[in-house]
């Protein structure tokens, strides 16, 4: 694998974000369109991102590069226009949810169902003990893990909310403990610099440089980020409370262009309000805080949830790694 720009660079989310960083951007973008259209690849796989990939699959798609997008588009959430852009772009989308196939399929547009990679190398089985002993933390209970977002957008909205939360949480509930997974050192500063300014050092706190799986594989209960965290956090059957917050901007914006009543994946794919979800002004410590508490001490919802889970887990599974490889193959007998 060669790397030609960093990851990073596209990791921003909502409009005011994007546009502060656009023009780099968009020169990313131009450059490697024109490196693709030189070199001519058998066929290019354009990995979510799609208002950064889907412009560059058009443009290699007219130029006969077959283009497959892997990860569909929130069509069914909002901006569901830009199917037909969609249609223009690739010529195999690759979805990761079993109720986007059929969206595609009335659109007229190839599409092969590959399952979710989360799902095939997460177990099926509990992990919680397994976890708790790598962590060294045999023995503990009532474990919170706070899962703030990975990226420093993310923390800058709600690293502080989460460490108030879990001020909030520690008074009620006195043996409470909190695994605090961060991705980077970036993002590390950016909560340690929250935890300092909302004076939670003395919290029963561990922060984990990495290690969001066993974090919450550990976990009682999770606080978590509106994102692909709330899947995982599902696949290791584990209760949880949805959070996020964005730019005032973004959000005016977003809001009034959902089609869904939730965000959290765990109720798309269930199609019904299963987890709490506390957005933008909703999501105050005290909400969040209570809606955690609620969730950890009713073991009639937690049973409830982890059948739910469950059942999520097993439609997810399908040997997706080869499932994708079978549908681009084709592509490249072009």
């Amino acid at each position: 694998m060669d790397s030609w720009f960093p990851m990073e660079k596209l990791a921003v989310r909502g409009y005011a974000e994007v546009v502060r960083h656009y023009p780099e951007i968009a020169g990313i973008r131009r450059r490697l369109t024109r490196r693709l259209l030189k070199q001519k690849p058998s066929v290019f796989v354009g990995i979510d991102a799609p208002d950064f990939n889907l412009a560059l699959e058009e443009r290699l798609k007219r130029s006969g590069i077959p283009a497959v997008h892997y990860v569909s588009p929130s069509i069914w959430a909002w901006r569901g226009a830009r199917i037909r852009r969609i249609a223009r772009a690739v010529d195999k989308m690759l979805v990761l949810f079993p109720f986007e196939a059929g969206i595609y399929r009335e659109a007229k547009i190839p599409v092969a169902y590959v399952g979710h990679p989360l799902a095939d190398e997460i177990p099926l089985e509990d992990a919680t003990a397994a976890a708790r002993e790598q962590l060294r933390l045999s023995g503990e209970h009532g474990i919170f893990a706070l899962l703030p977002g990975s990226r420093q957008s993310e923390l800058k909205y709600m690293a502080a909310t989460f460490v108030a939360t879990a001020k909030l949480v520690h008074e009620r509930l006195p043996h409470a403990r909190f695994l605090v997974p961060l991705v980077s050192r970036e993002t590390r500063t950016l909560f340690e610099a929250a935890l300092y300014d909302q004076g939670g050092q003395d919290l029963p706190l561990t922060i984990l440089f990495g290690h969001a799986r066993e974090a919450i594989a550990a976990a009682d209960t999770v606080l978590v980020a509106s994102g692909t965290a709330t899947l995982e956090t599902a696949l290791y059957g584990k209760p949880m409370v949805i959070a996020y917050r964005m730019a005032a901007l973004s959000w005016k914006i977003m809001s009034r262009m959902g089609y869904l009543p939730y965000v959290g994946l765990p109720n798309i794919i269930a199609g019904e309000f299963i987890v709490p979800e506390m957005l933008q002004d909703d999501a105050t410590p005290e909400n969040l805080a209570q809606a955690l508490l609620n969730v950890h001490a009713d073991p009639v919802i937690r049973s409830r949830l982890r059948a739910r889970f469950d059942q999520i887990h097993r439609s997810l599974r399908q040997d997706t790694a080869a499932r994708a490889a079978e549908a681009v193959l084709p592509c490249l007998a072009r």
